[in-house]
């Protein structure tokens, strides 16, 4: 999971998630925009944690001028926030902002697979169905111990929403909240049987799409999401 601050035409065909992979840094604020956006999402900077510049100025040998831009950035894709009084932080992952993102996640994506069923081609779907058997060779799906996937083009939900070509859907789902989803989906990673679960939720909706089955398919990943917030939400209370 806009801010929109990339450079290029934000188009469905065009358009790339700002991370490594995607798109060479221009400036020095798009670079530490990347660095600092990856750290956060994997908890290298923990979530919750106070922001210093100077630290980050000297951590990425940058000056205060692009170090402040990529943090403006960040904070309008919701990875950090600004108290007032205290500063800035990297937002908190909690149940409360688990159960807001998702909501709107399964509406919104609900909506990108009913599209998605109109709107990809032939070869697109059997792209995401080639996909989907790459994830169940080279990761640890069976067995249930672990179904991370890649940011951006090798990312199922990424796929999906890129399929439904409609550039504001894109634009909500694929910049302004795609590293926040993210956050939580890494962090928050799934095992045991939830994980062969997805798996099949996954194939499930891509079958839906390949026969043009919208209603169908908004329906499944509507069930799909909301059982994944319920298996973090688990997590988060756990953790609490």
């Amino acid at each position: 999971m806009p801010e929109h601050h990339s450079t290029q035409n934000n188009t469905p065909e065009n358009h790339r998630v700002q991370s490594p992979g995607w798109r060479v840094p221009v400036t020095a604020a798009d670079r530490v925009l990347l660095e600092i956006q990856r750290a956060i999402v994997e908890g290298e900077i923990a979530a919750g944690s106070k922001i210093s510049e100077p630290e980050l100025a000297r951590r990425f040998d940058l000056s205060r001028a692009p170090l402040r831009e990529a943090l403006a950035r960040l904070e309008r894709c919701h990875l950090i926030e600004r108290i007032p009084n205290a500063g800035a932080r990297v937002v908190t992952l909690s149940p409360q902002g688990l159960i807001s993102l998702y909501q709107l996640r399964e509406t919104l994506e609900g909506m990108a697979c009913r599209l998605a069923a109109e709107m990809m081609s032939d070869d697109e779907i059997s792209q995401v169905q080639q996909l989907l058997d790459q994830h169940l060779t080279t990761q640890r799906v069976r067995e249930g111990e672990s179904y991370y996937q890649e940011a951006g083009d090798l990312d199922f939900h990424y796929r999906i929403i890129i399929g439904s070509k409609n550039p504001y859907l894109i634009n909500i789902l694929c910049d302004e909240l795609y590293f926040l989803v993210r956050m939580y989906r890494v962090q928050m990673g799934m095992n045991g049987p939830r994980v062969s679960r997805a798996f099949d939720e996954h194939k499930a909706i891509i079958n839906a799409i390949a026969n043009r089955d919208g209603e169908l398919a908004d329906l499944l990943m509507r069930r799909h999401i909301g059982a994944s917030r319920r298996n973090i939400e688990l997590q988060l209370l756990q953790d609490a």
